[in-house]
């Protein structure tokens, strides 16, 4: 990421006030736990899809993407019945070097148009030894999806994610920090084992985080290289010149996946991509915007204050978000969770999104239990606890947001609120 003007500044005065808030505990939590790791099963053959995913490609498309140690054919077979294909789609395949590592064969399949609310079953590379199956979203609310942020691969990970399988939701949003890699690209292929069951099954869109950067000084200069390669979400489909921000319609909501971790100033090709986005909705068609990044612009917890990713980008966009007024505004980065009330430029306002930190996920370095004490008025909510959340869209003008807390390996429904879309708020109509 370039260089940005002030940067410094910003964190010399956010550490600066820092100084004079106290930070308290939020109650004993639990530690991080054990990395986990998701090898190949020795049965499976080299040319054997593994870590498949999928992602939505556009209003009926659907990406399917898997690997495979050696070359096969990038095809997927599809149809309504087990067994039964009745259309075939070809694809790309790819595959890149990082270090002296070079990954498998990274195969990449649009298929489609595809019926709303519908089971597909399907396989990669023509194996028969492995059917996969999944859902599309419906074409009309309700729709529920599933929010979690910073997964990583430990214990806790393997616990939230048992959670959100036993849960019905129609899609997945993670606000990045996918694998926790950091350079072993081994832990990307082990990530990717470890999340197909689910992945594989309901579409995951995704943004990056700093764990996705993965840039070398002077050794290896390109970022997000693994990310890039193996996450490959709709960003053509929506405008975007970069996978790392994009956007895409499900039901009757329009969901921003913004780039923490890439330009976002004034000039910059996301910034001038966002104003493009947003003038482009219709909220009679979608009357409710969802947004996401990575680094939150709002946060009481005392872990990542003062930083340019999370400050600078809040100066430079929140004004955007804000008059497009877009309903709720998802991060991660914090590994714990907050949630505050409707807030713009520091103060409470009944137009403005709600902003949601959930970087529980499970990830190694273990919860972030430390806030600034006295609490905001804005912030309603805030636990040190791993978990996820849920938010069912239920109609044009409400929503139900429920978050689990799972620090006692026992999904737990901790804090549930229910939104008015700011479409139907009248004081909120643009």
């Amino acid at each position: 990421m370039s260089v940005m003007k002030g940067q410094a500044l910003v964190f010399v005065l956010a550490m600066s006030f820092a100084g004079f808030i106290g930070c308290v505990v939020s109650d004993d939590r639990p530690p991080a736990r054990n990395h986990i790791s998701v090898l190949q099963p020795k049965e499976f053959p080299a040319t054997s899809p593994q870590q498949v995913h999928i992602s939505v490609a556009g209003p009926d498309k659907m990406r399917i993407s898997w690997i495979t140690r050696s070359s096969a054919p990038a095809v997927v077979d599809y149809g309504t019945s087990p067994k039964a294909y009745t259309s075939s789609v070809t694809g790309t395949s790819s595959s890149y070097r990082y270090l002296l590592h070079k990954s498998g064969q990274i195969h990449d399949v649009v298929i489609g148009p595809l019926n709303p609310d519908t089971v597909y079953f399907y396989r990669c590379s023509s194996d028969s030894t492995r059917e996969f199956s999944f859902k599309t979203a419906p074409a009309q609310l309700p729709i529920k999806f599933t929010v979690v942020g910073d997964l990583g691969q430990t214990e806790w990970t393997s616990s939230t994610l048992q959670h959100v399988g036993q849960s019905n939701y129609d899609m997945l949003l993670l606000p990045g920090d996918l694998a926790y890699a950091d350079l072993v690209q081994n832990l990307w292929d082990s990530f990717g084992r470890l999340v197909e069951p689910l992945a594989s099954q309901r579409p995951w869109m995704v943004t990056q985080g700093n764990h996705e950067i993965e840039k070398i000084p002077l050794i290896h200069n390109t970022p997000f290289m693994a990310y890039n390669a193996r996450w490959r979400m709709p960003f053509e489909e929506s405008g975007s010149t970069s996978n790392l921000y994009y956007s895409f319609n499900v039901a009757s909501v329009h969901v921003i996946m913004l780039g923490s971790y890439t330009d976002f100033g004034p000039n910059s090709d996301q910034f001038k991509w966002l104003q493009t986005d947003l003038g482009k909705i219709d909220r009679g068609k979608t009357p409710w915007i969802i947004a996401i990044v990575h680094a939150p612009w709002y946060n009481t917890n005392c872990a990542h204050q003062g930083e340019p990713e999370s400050d600078l980008m809040k100066e430079y966009m929140e004004e955007l978000i804000y008059k497009a007024r877009v309903d709720i505004v998802f991060a991660g980065h914090v590994h714990a969770y907050e949630r505050f009330t409707r807030v713009y430029n520091g103060k409470a306002d009944n137009c403005a999104p709600t902003y949601i930190t959930i970087g529980d996920g499970g990830n190694r370095e273990g919860l972030a239990n430390k806030y600034m004490d006295p609490k905001p008025e804005t912030s309603v909510f805030r636990e040190a606890s791993f978990g996820y959340a849920e938010l069912e869209v239920v109609n044009a003008t409400h929503a139900v947001w429920t978050w689990h807390r799972n620090h006692d390996e026992i999904s737990v429904a901790s804090d549930t609120v229910w939104f008015t879309s700011l479409s139907s708020d009248p004081p909120c109509k643009l």
